[in-house]
């Protein structure tokens, strides 16, 4: 009975951390294209071949040289470069949700936000927004633990720890600095006489040594800061004016995925009601202390970065703001039935249906978006957006694609998505978008009757100048451009088609170069 009370107020965090590890353990792996970028980079740092994508090229491709660095350093202990890195990357992004979700109710206690807290974590803990990335083999696990574990470090006073998971954060993803900026700003000029904690030498040192140690390399090995994708992304996709801005509206609109109990008009209800509700929970929490105003700006703050820059907005740059933006939203919630109730004197009425309305209706909405057998991969329960269809298709032609290179080690491969494909074949790429190959930078923006029904094109003329041994594409890649290029005809064979009508292709087509070196 004695250990039983001391480990009772360590149930609720016990509880919910192993529910989230849970949820992300059953569904299995079910990597993203872009997880294999990573994973070939650490694969081939425990070749002995250096911090590099294809062997000999010193080129940065990714923007989480942390992820990359921990993934290595787990490969190692893990099997070496036969690691299993999508299941590595599964088990330990469970477990920082896991550590996720103790942030958000440890947040939710600091900042008088109790039942919003709970709500947050389990809402969280099933979140399709969370649990299909961390299936997917990506850093968002990582990066959303380092932002959640630098405001709870902030709020609870363990500065130097703010200061290494804010610099953790940055070389996780560099749109951290969405948060760390406000936080910094908070410290230098208010903090300091709010608190009268004065800034120290420990944790000045905490932040700048481990972005000064990356950068330095950075800039000696690669010969440059930023990373090459930041570029490549930037001219090789058409994107429509505003779209990343109604991207994050729409997403703000439905933050536990009330579209998929709702249909669309779930948008246009959830389009004043949730922004109405962040304020109300916003303002009430800033009322009681203004110190939070950082995290109450980084949802607003992540969106109005994103929607300046206006890039292609893929599924995972949507989930950092969402545990910060599921605290605000719900303790406007809970603020709002305690005002209305309050004045009808029902005080039972609010006691118990708050908490569950906080509690259980986020969680449900979030489960209807999971399907017990999925139509494809693995057949365990996993959220309907762990799609991943097209990985699969990419894994199946690498596979077949390494036999043939193993033979013609010089070959060269070619694709628009290179993720599955290099790390299944590993060939040396011709990444046509650009993260990992500079030289198709060249070769872009293009024209835009080359695009055909899509945010992404192949340059006719990257493939006809440099003549890759061998090209995957789908075809609504090529569609309006190389298949209408006889010299590209003329060039090369195609030797297989897989049928699918993914992103409304008409199959995945695998072309051979006539004449290999």
């Amino acid at each position: 009975m004695e250990k039983l009370k001391k480990i009772k107020p360590f149930l609720p965090y016990i509880l919910i951390f192993s529910f989230a590890v849970v949820a992300r353990l059953v569904p299995g792996p079910r990597s993203i294209d872009d997880s294999f970028i990573t994973f070939r980079y650490a694969r081939n740092i425990l070749a002995g071949e250096g911090f590099v994508y294809n062997p000999g090229e010193q080129v940065l491709g990714t923007t989480t040289p942390l992820y990359t660095l921990a993934m290595s350093g787990l490969g190692f202990i893990s099997g070496g470069i036969n690691a299993n890195f999508p299941q590595i990357a599964m088990v330990i992004n469970a477990l920082l949700d896991g550590f996720s979700t103790v942030f958000l109710l440890l947040i939710g206690k600091k900042i008088g936000a109790h039942w919003a807290g709970i709500g947050a974590a389990i809402a969280w803990s099933i979140a399709p927004w969370s649990v299909s990335f961390a299936i997917g083999g990506m850093e968002t696990s990582l990066y959303i633990f380092l932002l959640l574990g630098a405001w709870t470090a902030y709020i609870y006073q363990y500065y130097s720890l703010t200061s290494l998971a804010a610099a953790f954060a940055i070389l996780t993803r560099p749109e951290a600095l969405a948060l760390v900026l406000p936080l910094m700003v908070d410290r230098l000029f208010f903090d300091v006489k709010r608190r009268e904690n004065k800034i120290t030498i420990k944790e000045f040192l905490y932040f700048i040594i481990p972005l000064l140690l990356w950068f330095s390399f950075s800039y000696f090995y690669f010969g440059s800061f930023l990373p090459q994708s930041i570029a490549a992304k930037t001219d090789a996709y058409l994107i429509a004016p505003n779209s990343a801005l109604v991207r994050f509206l729409q997403h703000y609109s439905t933050p536990f995925m009330e579209q998929g109990t709702f249909g669309i008009s779930a948008i246009y209800f959830g389009f004043v009601f949730y922004p109405t509700l962040f304020l109300i929970g916003s303002y009430r929490i800033l009322k009681k202390n203004w110190a939070y105003w950082p995290a109450v700006l980084f949802p607003i703050g992540y969106a109005v970065a994103f929607s300046f820059a206006n890039p292609l907005i893929f599924r995972w740059y949507l989930s950092p703001p969402l545990p910060f933006f599921f605290i605000f939203v719900l303790f406007g919630l809970e603020s709002l039935i305690t005002d209305i109730f309050g004045v009808f004197k029902k005080k039972h009425f609010i006691k118990y249906f708050a908490p569950l309305l906080i509690i259980f209706l986020p969680f449900l909405l979030l489960l209807n978006n999971w399907t017990l057998k999925p139509d494809h991969g693995l057949r365990n329960p996993a959220p309907e957006m762990a799609w991943n269809k097209l990985e699969l298709l990419y894994t199946k032609v690498g596979k077949e694609l390494a036999l043939e290179i193993e033979m013609n080690p010089d070959a060269v491969l070619a694709a628009g998505d290179v993720g599955a494909l290099g790390y299944f074949s590993n060939a040396d790429i011709l990444d046509t978008v650009g993260l990992i190959s500079p030289q198709a930078l060249n070769y872009y923006p293009l024209a835009e009757e080359l695009y055909s029904d899509f945010s992404y094109a192949i340059s006719p003329e990257l493939i006809l100048k440099n003549q890759p041994d061998y090209f995957v594409a789908l075809e609504v890649y090529i569609r309006s451009g190389l298949l209408n290029n006889k010299s590209f005809l003329n060039a090369y064979s195609l030797i297989n088609k897989i049928e699918t009508d993914i992103y409304g292709s008409e199959g995945l087509l695998i072309f051979k170069r006539n004449k290999i070196r």
